[in-house]
């Protein structure tokens, strides 16, 4: 990593101390991340986490099965992959939204962990779930558990530049971030790493190397620099989703469970809109 691309962080009042629109510093992507550490009660994690083994939302990593288990289950709705179909998207939200109602409670509400961060950053903006102008509303965050080493590629995420979903509204927005809570490691030792972020915006030059699957030897050759985010049980840290990124697999038996949520922002629009 290079010495003048550092996260911010580790805690919102150190964050708003370096930047003074950190959201803005994000966008221009003059910092990798925003990392803050404690976010949220890792203890507290490691009980909801028992909750969604009780209700059935999650497959048992320990149990005789484990070898025949799906490599990612998701506790929400996902954009992404429901999105062709939007009735069906906004439908699915609605239950999402049902089931977060009840899911947390005894727990602090770990998506208010998340939006409440986010507003602390921002600077003269409304931090919503996103919505269509007919009032109806998308999920506002989804628990992604990993198990089996799942990785991800150096791809990009962004409603309009690779989903092309533009007929939903949270298309109106120029810049696209991501906000990741961690609540379990595949290990409580070794390697923590979330994801790794390249000092390399997305463009049309850029995506045969993403196809292909040559982008480390592109990245190699034009020395760009990276950025790993380490990340414990507890800690929350947002991105800009049109940087090159990847997460890596790792190599403990726990599944990797975080809470995610897509950001989108624009710098002259008073409203940032969070889904997943």
């Amino acid at each position: 990593m290079s010495d003048n691309w550092d996260p911010a962080g580790p805690d919102l009042a150190t964050v708003k101390k370096q930047y003074p629109d950190p959201l803005k510093s994000l966008a221009r992507t003059e910092i990798p991340a925003i990392v803050l550490r404690k976010a949220f009660d890792p203890e507290q994690g490691y009980e909801l986490i028992d909750r969604f083994l009780e209700q059935g939302l999650m497959d048992d990593a320990n149990a005789p099965n484990a070898g025949q288990m799906r490599k990612r289950i998701d506790i929400g709705t996902s954009l992404g992959n429901r999105g062709s179909d939007k009735e069906d998207f906004l439908q699915h939200s609605a239950k999402t939204l049902d089931l977060f109602a009840t899911l947390f409670e005894g727990f602090d509400d770990p998506v208010d962990a998340i939006y409440d961060s986010l507003s602390a950053l921002a600077v003269d903006k409304d931090v919503i779930v996103a919505r269509e102008p007919d009032g109806r509303l998308y999920g506002p965050a989804i628990f992604r558990i990993h198990y089996t080493s799942h990785s991800y590629k150096p791809h990009i995420d962004h409603v309009t530049l690779r989903e092309k979903r533009f007929d939903y509204a949270v298309s109106r927005f120029e810049h696209q971030f991501a906000g990741v809570l961690c609540l379990q490691n595949t290990s409580k030792a070794g390697d923590a790493t979330q994801s790794i972020m390249h000092r390399c915006l997305w463009t049309e030059e850029v995506q045969p190397h993403i196809d292909n699957e040559t982008f480390p030897a592109y990245a190699k050759e034009k020395e760009i620099p990276h950025f790993r985010a380490d990340l414990e049980p507890g800690d929350l840290y947002f991105f800009n989703t049109r940087l090159i990124h990847e997460v890596p697999a790792l190599g403990g038996t726990d599944p990797r469970i975080v809470l995610a949520v897509f950001i989108g922002y624009s710098e002259d629009d008073g409203e940032i809109f969070v889904w997943s």
